[in-house]
């Protein structure tokens, strides 16, 4: 894959023709929990993809606003199908900014460093009611993509417990102090 909002392209176009702003879109309540792309990588990929013959894009105007509607071809498939059965080292990669600052909380007084964790727990609260409105949207997803979905919900559902034993366990320690 040329890089790294490639694959989110080539698998969103197999769900169906989509337009850089739906692709946007779709990306926001789906893979951003765990692979971002903004409209600055997707766009110019969308361009490269169809000069490569990966993608093809139709005019389809919106009333005065250009658009343009994407589709897979039949090598954007076969380099998708390709990317999913690759070998190799598969990387997890996980950027985390809040649990970077939680790491070295030390540094601050101790009631500043739990607003870290309290914060921690609030986003990720916020995230899975987010979650759970997209699993109770109408409609059903295929079935991987809802494998994914039952992933993120559980994986913030531990997060939040995590964090709330966590400020029990710090806040246990300091009144023992």
């Amino acid at each position: 894959m040329a890089n790294a909002v490639t694959p989110v392209i080539l698998g969103l176009l197999s769900l169906g023709a989509r337009s850089g702003y739906d692709i946007k879109t779709t990306v926001d309540r789906s893979t951003r929990f765990f692979w971002a792309a903004s409209y600055g990588q997707i766009y110019p990929e969308l361009r490269r993809l169809e000069r490569e013959g990966l993608v093809e894009g139709e005019d389809a105007p919106n009333g005065s606003r250009p658009r343009r509607i994407y589709r897979l071809t039949a090598a954007g498939r076969e380099e998708l199908e390709s990317w999913l059965r690759s070998q190799g080292q598969l990387l997890i990669e996980h950027r985390d900014e809040l649990l970077l600052r939680m790491f070295f909380a030390d540094a601050l007084p101790r009631d500043e460093a739990l607003i870290l964790v309290e914060t921690r727990k609030r986003i990720f609260e916020e995230v899975l009611e987010t979650l759970h409105g997209i699993d109770d949207m109408p409609g059903e997803d295929p079935q991987f993509v809802d494998l994914v979905l039952r992933w993120g919900i559980a994986y913030t559902e531990w997060e939040t417990k995590w964090c709330t034993e966590q400020l029990e366990r710090l806040q246990g320690a300091a009144a023992t102090a």
